[in-house]
């Protein structure tokens, strides 16, 4: 056995990649597929897109490795966009409708109600979130009481709701399973962090039939194997775990103190806090970070809803690029901003925020203003959301960062990752392999079947491409914050409840 597949499932693409034992690359596949936007502020994927880019990207890597037979494969690690809510027929697994994405902002009334209500307090101190529309218990509430039918299906048991992961077993493994992580379960609201079970409290409150629920495994074992008819039938799936936690583990922050952020459709940084669920005082959320064997291990996390995918609307949306890729060539065009920021609260804001109603807002603009500085504004307005996020965190956990470990599509940006430095004031250090998402999945994976001893195997693999140094003066930095925050306090509460 060579080779650990990880199929990464992603907001916006699918992707499979072939992991070596050195935690190299060894294969790619990737596969785009559409989005759906029915109103403003909702935001939903076909799930039969979500399966045939998933199978498709797999196909694809197999066919870029024509030296890698399916023998050699030892085990398949499963990561995926967290909160994504879908309901399927336990039958026929056939969906009953599109899958809500977790950027889709329509439960913002139930929230507003368990808000006024009350029920914050209660959902913190049990889940270690707060009561959003980003996460799945609410998505999954507006699915039963919305689509027809379907709550009369749900109480007789025969639907069963999951994350993308339970999707991609199920369909994977003939139906054999229905199970998730406990890292994803954490991102339900019905899921009690410190009893490690579905919360029966929480349960009644969003009206949630316990039959619908998947079993909750822990994120690094045998859960099933693929089943018959498929060119991988009898790999067995061996790790599951949510893409940012899949991306912590993969950037080997494995100790206390340890922190990591991913630059994808969203921006995601986490903090290693133990065995510990700490709570957050600063609007951050406890996250279960994984669960191996019986220990249980915790980050804080603050999440940033429009990170890489304020560069696609500039391509798709607005057209002043044609790929992605371009954007950190016309940001260099502009020595600085010229005045201009962007929010980019196209779906509301999250950490620290929390505002479901905030919504996407570009000033200082002038007649000076060129493509090149809304390209550089973007850029950084993908820097300062961060830097709002990681200044919770150091006040949460009363340390001071050495240094933030990165991933994900966006930190191939130099100039990106040199102005995140310079704001930040601590260096930023960029592996040599960025799919850290797939490569945490990967190493859940290989460690069920033995195929890496343990963690410090896997430590010794990891590897720096580079280490951007902060070189502005912190006056100046500050300057430009204090800037991004006039810019987010135009943007809030721009949607009337």
């Amino acid at each position: 056995m060579k080779y650990v597949l990880a199929l990464d499932q992603g907001t916006t693409s699918s992707r499979a990649i072939l992991f070596d034992k050195q935690g190299a690359i060894h294969a790619v596949g990737q596969r785009e597929f559409p989005q759906i936007y029915p109103a403003p502020g909702h935001v939903e994927h076909d799930p039969a897109d979500i399966w045939s880019s998933q199978m498709g990207a797999l196909d694809d890597a197999l066919a870029n490795a024509p030296d890698v037979l399916p023998g050699d494969i030892t085990a398949i690690g499963i990561t995926h966009q967290r909160e994504t809510t879908l309901l399927w027929d336990r039958r026929t697994g056939e969906p009953v409708a599109n899958a809500l994405v977790w950027q889709d902002r329509r439960t913002a009334a139930i929230c507003d109600r368990l808000n006024a209500g009350g029920y914050a307090p209660l959902f913190a101190a049990k889940t270690g979130l707060v009561i959003d529309p980003y996460f799945s218990g609410t998505k999954l509430q507006w699915m039963l009481d919305n689509l027809p039918g379907v709550r009369e299906r749900a109480e007789r048991g025969e639907l069963c709701f999951g994350t993308v992961d339970s999707f991609l077993v199920w369909k994977l493994g003939g139906g054999a399973r229905h199970v998730t992580d406990v890292s994803n379960a954490s991102r339900t609201l019905l899921f009690n962090i410190h009893t490690g079970a579905w919360d029966d409290e929480l349960l009644a409150l969003l009206q949630i039939p316990r039959a619908i629920l998947p079993e909750v495994a822990s994120s690094s074992e045998t859960y099933t194997a693929v089943g018959a008819g498929h060119p991988l039938a009898g790999v067995p799936i061996a790790g599951i775990a949510g893409d940012q936690q899949a991306a912590l583990f993969g950037q080997t922050c494995f100790a206390p103190g340890m922190a990591k952020n991913t630059y994808g459709t969203g921006c995601f940084l986490l903090l290693h806090t133990g065995t510990t669920a700490k709570v957050s005082a600063n609007k951050l959320l406890t996250a279960v970070a994984w669960r191996i064997g019986d220990v249980t291990e915790y980050a804080l996390e603050g999440s940033v809803f429009i990170g890489g995918a304020v560069v696609q609307w500039l391509r798709d949306g607005l057209g002043i690029i044609k790929t992605s890729s371009e954007i950190e060539t016309l940001a260099a065009t502009v020595p600085d901003n010229g005045g201009v920021y962007m929010v980019p609260a196209f779906t509301g804001l999250g950490t620290p925020h929390w505002d479901p109603y905030a919504r996407g807002t570009i000033v200082g603009i002038t007649r000076g203003t060129t493509a090149g500085h809304l390209a550089r504004a973007a850029l950084e307005a993908i820097a300062y959301q961060s830097y709002d996020v990681l200044t919770a965190m150091e006040k949460d956990a009363g340390i001071r960062l050495t240094e933030l470990r990165v991933d994900g599509g966006a930190s191939r940006n130099d100039g990106l990752m040199q102005f995140q430095a310079d704001l930040l004031g601590v260096p930023v250090v960029r592996p040599r392999v960025v799919e850290t998402t797939a490569l945490g999945a990967a190493c859940l994976a290989g460690l069920a079947v033995g195929f890496w001893a343990n963690r410090e195997e896997i430590a010794r693999h990891w590897q720096i491409e580079r280490i951007f140094t902060p070189g502005r003066p912190r006056g100046e930095m500050d300057a430009l914050h204090e800037n991004w925050q006039r810019a987010v306090g135009r943007s809030r509460d721009w949607v009337a409840p």
